[in-house]
């Protein structure tokens, strides 16, 4: 799945779809809440930071969904994520995105790469 985000309303769009795709394969709902708040949040910070658009992909591979989003300007997370104050209002979403996903990498030609163990429902 590709998708093109220019605005919040087209994120949340983009969202309701991914999730809806992997509901439709039979990803538990736990695994669907984790892949959407880890995309929101990268996609959420690609917006603020990196000018305004970006772009995600997601694909799946056997128990694991890999979502890469990159931003119209490179915008490089760093490597380590420093959580903030419990009561900040920010600074809390790569400390999220890494305590979610298994991996995450930066490259210049998909930008931020992070990989999400999915659960399928029986």
């Amino acid at each position: 799945m590709f998708f093109q985000v220019d605005d919040f309303n087209a994120l949340h769009s983009a969202l309701a779809r991914m999730c809806a795709a992997l509901q439709a394969e039979a990803v538990s709902e736990d695994a669907v809440f984790n892949c959407r708040l880890v995309a929101n949040e990268l996609l959420v910070n690609a917006l603020e930071y990196g000018g305004g658009s970006a772009a995600f992909s997601v694909r799946r591979e056997g128990d694991t969904l890999r979502i890469s989003v990159r931003s119209a300007v490179a915008f490089r997370p760093p490597e380590t994520p420093v959580c903030s104050d419990l009561t900040a209002e920010r600074g809390r979403g790569l400390f999220l995105v890494d305590a979610l996903s298994e991996a995450r990498e930066y490259s210049e030609r998909e930008g931020i790469c992070v990989v999400v163990r999915l659960k399928c429902d029986d």
